[in-house]
């Protein structure tokens, strides 16, 4: 499945820079494409029966065709694992999270960090797993997609619990997050772990939703978010400079703020924040 990004809310006039058209890889400019792995996961991307993309992704992939004067497309996929080995089979040519941006993946992978995030659970407000506080999802089942920066936070959290000498938590993996979500709906977890975009997303778009958000304390430090390009499509420093613009002419700021996510965004994007300088 599959669908072209809509037209930017935001700034649907962004002139194209170009310079930056002129510096693409050749492979683009030819395909005037930019090829973008996607999974379902609100606010990040929501997909529509009919495979149309909506969210944050989208908005900032209208934004970086515009100013470099290509269309985008995402290509659904299952999970980080698909999107990074996709990439790497130059299937697709860019992901946009969420994924953290670490130093083992940028030996391989250029990443661009536009967000930070902590991670959060939401549940029902009715639920009966007396769940009010962090410490309280100690000895739960939560449900996280399978290789998340989540699941991995998560695992934190199951440390501090036993340490705490309260129950490890158990974790339910799944495929996205609008799995986790269903999980937790049916009973199946007590919550579910994900991004505190995605929570703040969450809650505001359905009711009977309440969330809890990792402390440092309990493990989870903040997480820089960033979009991904393999190192060798030569592509990443390209994009680099297109947030650079968008945050420039204040683009960037109406897509986080249209979103709601204001308090997760940072004050400039930065290439491959993980490695050391």
């Amino acid at each position: 499945m599959g669908g072209s990004s809509p037209g930017l809310a935001t700034a649907t006039n962004l002139a194209v820079v170009p310079s930056l058209h002129d510096a693409l890889p050749q492979a683009i400019k030819d395909a005037g494409v930019i090829r973008f792995a996607g999974d379902s996961h609100p606010p990040y991307r929501t997909v529509a029966s009919d495979g149309t993309v909506t969210g944050i992704d989208a908005d900032f992939q209208a934004a970086i065709g515009q100013v470099l004067g290509v269309r985008t497309q995402t290509v659904i996929v299952t999970g980080l694992p698909a999107a990074l080995q996709g990439m790497l089979s130059n299937r697709y040519d860019a992901f946009n999270g969420p994924v953290k941006a670490t130093a083992e993946r940028e030996k391989q992978f250029d990443t661009i960090t536009w967000m930070t995030t902590r991670t959060a659970y939401v549940f029902p407000a009715d639920s009966t797993a007396g769940i009010s506080r962090v410490e309280d999802l100690c000895g739960k089942r939560i449900a996280v997609v399978t290789a998340s920066v989540v699941e991995e936070q998560l695992d934190k959290l199951s440390r501090f619990c036993t340490q705490s000498r309260h129950q490890a938590t158990q974790t339910v993996g799944l495929d996205d997050t609008d799995a986790t979500l269903l999980a937790t709906r049916s009973g199946r977890a007590d919550a579910a772990g994900m991004t505190e975009a995605a929570a703040i997303d969450v809650t505001q778009k359905q009711g009977g939703i309440k969330y809890v958000t990792q402390t440092e304390a309990q493990g989870a430090a903040k997480d820089d978010l960033a979009l991904y390009v393999p190192k060798s499509s030569k592509l990443g420093p390209v994009l680099q400079q297109v947030f650079e613009e968008l945050f420039e002419d204040g683009t960037y700021v109406g897509i986080m703020s249209r979103w709601g996510l204001n308090q997760v965004s940072v004050p400039k994007p930065v290439f491959n924040a993980a490695t050391p300088r």
